[in-house]
């Protein structure tokens, strides 16, 4: 990482400059250009130093009141595959694959599923149960009750 990199790193860490045009504002800041800010992100993204830019919403204040984090037993073959699909869908925020820890926990899929209600919660978790159909050995819904942290690492 060169010295670049982490100064926008650390002044992006927090979030993007919320106006029209987020990058120039960083480059002015820098005193560099703005395709310069522009390139650095993409530089950074193509090598893995970051793996993408996002919005973290806070789901609470408008209005998904009912989040689920749902695990699933999925077959190791079929899991990447199946787990695209899954963070495809519009109401999941989040998919990703975990280690099993058998025999306590034998789930490798996580997906966060956000509802206005607990049925709307509830209904699109049975979306991806038929989406899943027979390639799901056993499923499970941990319901979120606060928020305890909503920031990525910071420097």
């Amino acid at each position: 990482m060169n010295d670049l990199y982490q100064k926008i790193i650390t002044m992006t860490q927090s979030g993007l400059p919320v106006e029209s045009r987020p990058f120039l504002s960083i480059a002015k800041e820098l005193g560099v250009s703005e395709q310069l800010v522009i390139d650095s992100f993409k530089k950074m993204n193509d090598s893995g130093l970051i793996r993408r830019i996002g919005i973290v919403p806070n789901h609470y204040a408008i209005g998904y009141t009912h989040n689920l984090m749902t695990v699933w037993d999925i077959d190791d073959k079929k899991a990447d595959s199946l787990g695209k699909e899954i963070g495809q869908l519009e109401f999941v925020s989040h998919c990703y694959r975990r280690p099993r820890h058998l025999p306590d926990w034998p789930y490798n899929i996580f997906a966060m599923v956000h509802g206005k209600t607990k049925q709307e919660a509830d209904e699109r978790m049975e979306e991806i149960r038929i989406l899943l159909q027979s390639d799901c050995h056993q499923f499970c819904a941990l319901k979120s009750s606060r928020i305890l942290k909503k920031t990525g690492l910071r420097l």
